[in-house]
């Protein structure tokens, strides 16, 4: 069993902190106040007070918080990796830029650095099949893999550091312009006169079935849907379009969709 530290026990990462809890890992997790240290005593794990804590002796250290700057303000400018020991791995849940796991990398080459994005959600984490997208080098993949098997089921190995984010990246803007040709569907139903109830019903046993119409027709409409994760859809939007950015790129064709998501 590993030595795991832990930053970011909230919403998507409380059930992680469970599932290695669970699994017979040490696991020291950051709580800044007595409120999150309960909560995190709850879980049946350690909490300490300061991100040295977590980083020292740790064999794995987790980072699983909201925004890309929120990972750089902790890995870059803080002393979270600079009191990790020499050959543990630092894991970046958080889906950012892959510039970002690759600046950490370069300024901590005492570290192996590995940027593993989710794909799923809470209950999926808290079933032990949440999805990995896992950049890094193999043989560190396959040192840590007992940690991240502890609620991660594909773990999918995607390429050096930085690949992991980019493929989530791939996934995302795929997701949102999923999610925006059902909103432009749902506009066309409409137009017609369908109901969309029925509309989204039927769509889900024909040939346009998708994972995004699945979730929307079990929110109701689009717009419950949208309004129910409008604010994580946001964030990984405007990642999507800065990393894009800051590659040269552009979205192309997809872009008219995203926007009817995330204008």
């Amino acid at each position: 069993m590993s030595a795991v530290g832990f930053v970011g026990a909230g919403r998507m990462g409380a059930p992680m902190v469970e599932r290695l809890v669970q699994a017979g890992h040490e696991v020291r997790v950051l709580g800044r106040s007595a409120e999150k240290r309960s909560a995190i005593a709850g879980l049946g794990a350690t909490a300490v007070a300061t991100t040295a804590e977590v980083s020292d002796g740790a064999d794995v250290v987790i980072v699983c918080v909201f925004t890309d700057d929120q990972v750089a303000e902790l890995c870059l400018d803080g002393d979270l990796v600079t009191s990790m020991s020499a050959g543990a791995t630092l894991v970046l849940h958080t889906t950012g830029s892959p510039r970002t796991a690759q600046s950490v990398a370069e300024k901590f080459p005492h570290v192996a650095v590995v940027d593993a994005p989710v794909s799923g959600g809470p209950h999926d984490i808290a079933a032990g099949n949440v999805t990995l997208f896992v950049g890094g080098a193999q043989d560190v993949l396959a040192r840590i893999r007992p940690v991240l098997g502890a609620y991660g089921d594909p773990i999918l190995h995607a390429g050096d550091t930085g690949a992991g984010q980019l493929v989530k990246l791939v996934n995302n803007t795929m997701f949102a312009a999923q999610i925006g040709l059902v909103v432009e569907g749902v506009r066309l139903g409409a137009r017609f006169g369908v109901d969309e109830g029925a509309l989204l019903n039927a769509l889900t046993h024909g040939s346009a079935q998708s994972r995004a119409l699945s979730m929307i027709a079990s929110a109701g409409s689009a717009e419950t849907f949208i309004s129910r994760v409008g604010e994580f859809i946001g964030k990984d939007v405007a990642v999507v379009r800065r990393t894009v950015a800051d590659l040269g790129g552009t979205l192309g064709d997809l872009q008219p969709l995203v926007n009817a998501v995330a204008p």
